[in-house]
């Protein structure tokens, strides 16, 4: 927490995200960046997230995953959001940081934008999870 605030450009990472800082290699004295989880072990799984909806055409909205530990822990990730429909498959990489050994539950949330019609529903067809080298 005492690394920030980022440049305007963004926080030059490490680790996964690396890849999205080409300009770093050309800084002298660049500060480096880590994600990592607030608790011990201090490691992120990434995970690679594919989302198929079911129940209405098109809406407005986001897609939230949250994660369930087995000592009651949680925490939320975003998937997507703004126009969804269900002839979509949404893709995200998500780094989480419950261990996938440790995960007792996976719930699916959908939050509905304000102006979206009070009759739609949503939900997930599939959920497909994948975790390992990359994703």
């Amino acid at each position: 927490g005492i690394c920030f605030p980022c440049p305007q450009e963004g926080c030059p990472m490490m680790g996964h995200y690396a890849d999205r800082f080409p300009e770093k290699l050309k800084r002298v004295d660049q500060k480096y960046f880590l994600n990592t989880a607030a608790d011990e072990p201090f490691a992120t799984w990434r995970q690679k997230v594919f989302i198929k909806l079911s129940g209405v055409k098109k809406t407005r909205g986001d897609i939230n995953l949250v994660y369930y530990d087995t000592q009651g822990n949680s925490k939320e990730y975003e998937v997507a959001n703004g126009d969804l429909s269900q002839d979509d498959i949404y893709t995200e990489y998500l780094d989480v940081e419950i261990n996938p050994r440790n995960t007792a539950k996976i719930e699916f949330l959908w939050n509905k934008a304000i102006f979206s019609l009070l009759w739609a529903r949503l939900g997930a067809k599939t959920v497909n999870i994948i975790h390992g080298a990359d994703g």
